[in-house]
């Protein structure tokens, strides 16, 4: 299967987070004959039940490339036209897989060996493939991430931390509201502040940012609503402890706080000959730590039509990833990324 027939095929598989059986299931029968032919191994790794990350290496690898393979709602599949491959997916991240997969085809076709494939499951979500990963290292000492960045090195990217807003209230007929106690004038007061912190700065990953995500609550036009929630997500730059003050002391009295999720902000290296950026999104790098060895994080692909209606890949971007990758993983076996 050629590089665009690849991509559309994964794309056409639905794997949303928590859906990954199938997409795992079609990578296991595409690199089962390329790990046969070349003396490599291949492994699921469960993660949670029907949901199992992918791993193919051949020799001992000291170099590994990675991704996800779950993809954000909703599903809709592949088409293409003269530049462009479209579809959920398409960019974020099973181009990239294909991408991958290509370079390994290319390397092991020269004779290079001692390198591995890890694709994750929930990234979009959670991270749980990278942390179990993370739990279970295999000797790699660097690390290849994609994601989108439009192949050019990622030297930093924002972190996440994510909370829920529970608002309590008392029930009334809307027609004398004195009588109850709206739980969405709660939230909306307690947002409103939210809204009003300030945003700390970093030099190189530049302000955190503030995105209220979804607002649910109330039962009728007509009836003073009892309950309301929200959840909000920062992009974090650095430390997160200011703005977790003041989320809790706007919040404090008023509505319930949980903290869900807090993904740190990384400072990353660059790479002899490579162009480089800065990108808000979080990854699985920070899930991952250093335990498959020292993280790079390059991809095709724009991250601003990934999650949207209009996502897709350049082609010429996918053929240019699998050159990039099969660089990266000579120049990393052979000088540890710093050209010879």
């Amino acid at each position: 299967m050629d590089l665009f027939e690849l991509t559309r095929a994964l794309v056409d598989i639905d794997s949303t987070t928590g859906l990954e059986g199938p997409v795992a299931d079609f990578l296991l029968s595409t690199l089962s004959p390329l790990a046969a032919r070349h003396a490599g191994q291949i492994e699921r790794i469960r993660v949670e039940p029907d949901r199992d990350n992918l791993y193919v290496f051949w020799g001992d690898p000291i170099v590994t490339l990675s991704t996800h393979m779950d993809t954000v709602p909703p599903f809709f599949g592949s088409r293409e036209d003269q530049e462009y491959l479209w579809g959920r997916g398409s960019c974020d991240a099973k181009g990239i897989i294909a991408s991958m997969i290509a370079a390994a085809e290319k390397l092991l076709a020269a004779g290079t060996r001692n390198f591995a494939l890890l694709f994750v499951i929930g990234e979009e979500r959670n991270s749980a493939g990278a942390k179990v990963a993370a739990a279970h290292p295999r000797g790699s000492r660097f690390l290849i991430n994609g994601e989108p960045t439009e192949n050019r090195l990622a030297l930093g990217s924002k972190g996440a931390l994510r909370y829920e807003l529970i608002a309590r209230g008392k029930l009334a007929h809307s027609a004398y509201p004195e009588l109850g106690h709206s739980a969405i004038h709660s939230l909306l007061d307690v947002l409103q502040k939210i809204r009003a912190v300030p945003m700390p700065h970093d030099t190189l990953l530049g302000p955190s940012t503030l995105n209220v995500g979804t607002i649910s609550g109330g039962r009728a036009p007509n009836v003073v609503a009892d309950e309301a929630r929200a959840e909000i997500m920062f992009r974090v730059v650095g430390d997160p402890q200011s703005l977790r003050q003041a989320v809790l002391a706007a919040s404090a009295g008023h509505v319930e706080v949980r903290e869900v999720l807090y993904t740190p902000a990384v400072h990353l290296s660059p790479f002899d000959g490579l162009p480089t950026t800065v990108v808000a999104f979080t990854t699985d790098i920070p899930a991952f730590g250093e335990s498959w060895g020292k993280p790079f994080l390059i991809g095709p692909g724009s991250i601003h039509v990934a999650h949207t209606n209009e996502e897709r890949i350049a082609k010429k971007d996918l053929t240019d990833a699998v050159e990039i990758y099969s660089r990266m993983v000579r120049q990393l076996l052979t000088s540890g990324g710093v050209a010879a």
